[in-house]
């Protein structure tokens, strides 16, 4: 039996419906609403989808969204100028800073912004700060990927208490906070890497597999303990037909999807996977939609909790 469709379509638009109150909630205390500003820096065309799907959510909800645009050859130095600014503008209560940054502000210029972004406004959640507040299980404002998948999950009522996960990915923004929300859940997890010794046989151990690594396709049935519940956060474009065919097979609509539009979204994880997995979250449509409501949850989260600093400062 195939296995049962996690929809993060269907989730986000429910919590997205759940702020609706909140937003006019604080708009009518404060006579603004809640300011969203994502910096893209250069053109890159899957951040500019990205950015334009972050903006149109908070914007339809009520906030205010404001795009700011930092060119493709601009220095390291007014990126950073541009973040101060937002930091310092009272109306701005939610700061976005769109990765990758253009290669020619430097290989520390990310950590160096996310570093500046005022913790309070830090909607990503980077700010060391707000990355250790999370580890002391008294976390703010979340990484919004992570936070998407607890939230599919717990709606799902896909048990996490008790359970064994692994998490296939250590990175800074969906891997290592991953790990930790699942932790703080009571979750027994395993974080597994390049350098992970028989990594399939460690996954297929798992209750609960996240795969966070980035490579089309790289968790195949043998990841994956049959009944298993399987969150996919890659999101890889495949441009070769032959790809197409080898993932997918000779049958698949997703050759029709190649013929029209030529290219295919793949997740992490290998479509086999469905046969194997007892709930799998599908790419496009699962863990991407709540990534974005994570975006405006944080946003006006962020903007009631400096109100309510500003009102306990007297």
């Amino acid at each position: 039996m195939p296995a049962r469709r996690l929809d993060g379509v269907a989730v986000a638009a429910q919590i997205r419906a759940e702020l609706v109150s909140r937003v006019a909630a604080f708009a009518a205390a404060q006579g603004r609403p809640p300011g969203l500003a994502v910096v893209l820096a250069g053109a890159r065309p899957e951040s500019e989808i990205y950015v334009r799907n972050k903006v149109k959510t908070v914007a339809e909800a009520g906030c205010r969204a404001d795009l700011v645009r930092v060119d493709e050859r601009a220095s390291l130095d007014e990126a950073l100028h541009t973040v101060q600014r937002l930091n310092a503008d009272e109306a701005i209560d939610a700061i976005l800073v769109q990765s990758p940054l253009p290669e020619g502000m430097g290989r520390d210029a990310e950590q160096r912004v996310f570093d500046l972004i005022d913790p309070a406004k830090d909607v990503d959640g980077f700010h060391p700060e707000n990355v250790g507040r999370l580890v002391q299980k008294r976390p703010t404002l979340v990484a919004c990927t992570p936070l998407g998948c607890i939230e599919l999950l717990e709606r799902e009522q896909i048990p996490l208490a008790g359970r064994t996960a692994v998490v296939i990915g250590r990175s800074d923004i969906v891997g290592k906070p991953m790990a930790l929300l699942l932790m703080h859940r009571d979750a027994t997890v395993t974080i597994c890497h390049s350098r992970t010794a028989d990594l399939p046989r460690v996954a297929a151990s798992a209750d609960i597999v996240v795969a966070a690594l980035g490579r089309p396709g790289f968790v195949t049935r043998e990841f994956v303990k049959p009944g298993a519940t399987v969150i996919d956060v890659g999101i890889n474009v495949l441009t070769s037909e032959a790809d197409v065919h080898c993932f997918f097979g000779p049958d698949s609509p997703k050759r029709r999807t190649f013929a029209q539009k030529g290219s295919v979204l793949i997740g992490d994880v290998h479509p086999d996977v469905e046969n194997v997995a007892g709930a799998l979250t599908p790419v496009p449509g699962g863990v991407g939609p709540l990534t974005i409501a994570m975006v405006l949850r944080n946003t006006i989260a962020a903007a009631e909790l400096r109100q309510a600093a500003r009102a306990h400062r007297g």
